[in-house]
């Protein structure tokens, strides 16, 4: 290393911002800005066109109105690194975001085909299940195939695991996890007791996590347990469903004492996939691996002969339930990218439109064999 290197280095490292993930790249791509006599900072929270920023000299409100773009992909978020006015200002205004390295999106609800970023630079992507409630592999799943694509590390977090005081149901569900997330940390977790916190404070310290999950899956517990106090406020789940009230309403960054930050964020209803067919090949990376062994390039692992995922599937190699939830999510996936671009939707038509001559052709056949 060099002695502008090291020098630069050693600056970002005793930079304020230092404890909320700043960095010698952070510093590189401010530089500009900072020539302008702007201030760096990081988005804390995002109410309403307006935003909390941690900066140099605390938390500052800041309005985005220059910064609303008609991309909603660009829109401030929790976890951005913006550059906004020096103090004195009032308003005060976030004047720009500097390039994101990762992005968690999802699709929106909204029939316009929009995605909704719900966190930005985030290292680590927390995925919070729940033992007080039948475990959702699908789901985990899911939340996997975004975690994938954002360019985040996924892990699992089985929280509440005091209602499972069962070690060797504990142990099946831990193993029915991992194999739903292959190259993915499972951790079975109480923050009531404190079991398993250290190990989930050990994986992601040092980087900035986003937690992940439906409502009453404890995020808010946890959150609570890695920043070491009661920051987040927590509302017992019902007893009738295990469901929580959505006791985290906005995005929040929260600095963790042992270094490193946590994003938490509300519960999470929809779990719509945004263009993730890497994440999806990510999640089910066996299933990826048998295709490659078919016959034919373009299989689909229907029907299709010296088809090794079918091969697989009738050996026992590969779960039912594995290829059903990997059929869903890449119908799900192609259909929302074909809301979006043309040539998707081009091929599609021309999908159907073979399936159905293919389809046509086999009943005329049969009927031809009944006459």
């Amino acid at each position: 290393m060099n002695l502008s290197s090291l020098s630069a280095s050693s600056s970002a490292s005793s930079h304020p911002l230092a404890p909320f993930g700043w960095d010698e790249g952070w510093e590189a791509e401010f530089a500009p800005y900072a020539e302008q006599g702007l201030l760096p900072g990081r988005v804390v929270r995002v109410d309403r066109g307006q935003c909390d920023v941690v900066t140099p000299a605390g938390v500052v409100r800041a309005d985005t109105e220059f910064v609303v773009p008609r991309d909603p992909m660009k829109v401030v978020c929790t976890g951005d690194w913006v550059a906004l006015d020096p103090e004195g200002g009032d308003p005060r205004f976030v004047r720009t975001l500097l390039p994101r390295r990762t992005a968690f999106v999802r699709s929106t609800s909204s029939k316009r085909s929009e995605g909704q970023i719900l966190a930005a630079n985030v290292d680590h992507a927390i995925v919070a299940v729940s033992l007080a409630l039948e475990v959702d592999l699908g789901r985990i799943e899911r939340f996997l195939a975004l975690a994938w694509e954002s360019g985040a590390q996924p892990l699992v977090v089985l929280s509440k695991a005091d209602l499972v005081p069962d070690a060797v149901t504990r142990a099946h569900l831990v193993q029915d996890v991992e194999t739903a997330a292959p190259g993915v940390s499972v951790v079975c977790l109480s923050a009531l007791d404190g079991e398993g916190v250290d190990v989930l404070r050990a994986l992601v310290g040092g980087g900035t996590s986003v937690l992940l999950g439906q409502s009453g899956a404890g995020k808010s517990t946890l959150a609570n347990a890695l920043v070491g106090e009661d920051v987040m406020d927590v509302h017992a789940a019902r007893d009738v469903d295990g469901k929580g009230r959505h006791t985290t309403t906005t995005r929040n960054l929260l600095a963790l004492p042992g270094g490193g930050v946590l994003i938490d964020t509300p519960g999470l209803r929809g779990v719509g996939l945004w263009d993730a067919e890497a994440g999806v090949g990510q999640v089910f990376a066996e299933i990826e691996d048998l295709a490659r062994e078919c016959r034919f390039h373009d299989c689909a692992h229907e029907a299709e002969p010296g088809c090794a995922v079918l091969g697989a599937l009738e050996s026992g190699e590969l779960p039912v339930r594995r290829l059903e939830s990997y059929r869903k999510l890449k119908r799900e996936n192609q259909w929302i990218v074909a809301k979006t671009d043309a040539r998707v939707r081009a091929e599609i038509r021309r999908d159907w439109k073979r399936k159905g001559a293919e389809g046509r052709a086999a009943m005329e056949a049969k009927r031809g064999r009944l006459r």
